[in-house]
């Protein structure tokens, strides 16, 4: 599936929410396509590039002992970015996306093509999505960003 960004803004914005994103690969490529829809200011509060680490830490407070010990690629990491950007621009929804762009793996060896993508709303548990993306750097994170967009699309009912 791969929903049109307008749809995702258009529903948010007829139930009164507002989105945020944290995004380590795809570093602001999803708020990015979100904002390109006319009317995107009523409903996108913002969206966090944290490509390092301490960005993750310093930006979205995610446990520096956790990335320390499970590296920035797992569920984990995707539902703390999430829950973070909700906190951060304290909005309703928001859409987190960790993973390896490739060419090769991590330091980790966290294979090219590993995603997680985290969804937190507020008021409920966050939940997560683990994708295995084939191609170029290009191609993984371009799918990411249509992945998050239909993650969105999910829990707006679309």
């Amino acid at each position: 599936m791969s929903t049109d960004p307008a749809a995702v803004i258009a529903r948010a914005a007829e139930r009164g929410l507002t989105l945020a994103t944290a995004e380590s690969l795809t570093a602001g490529a999803v708020v990015a396509r979100l904002v390109d829809v006319p009317g995107a200011s009523a409903v996108v509060a913002g969206g966090a590039a944290c490509y390092s680490c301490s960005a993750k830490t310093r930006v979205l407070g995610v446990d520096a002992e956790l990335l320390e010990e499970t590296g920035a690629v797992t569920a984990e990491i995707a539902a703390a970015m999430a829950e973070g950007a909700l906190g951060l621009y304290a909005a309703d929804l928001a859409i987190a996306t960790t993973g390896v762009a490739g060419p090769g793996p991590d330091a980790r060896g966290v294979p090219a093509g590993t995603v997680h993508l985290g969804l937190a709303r507020s008021g409920r548990a966050p939940r997560t999505r683990e994708l295995h993306l084939t191609g170029g750097r290009a191609r993984i994170r371009a799918a990411t960003v249509a992945a998050a967009i239909d993650e969105l699309a999910a829990a707006l009912d679309l």
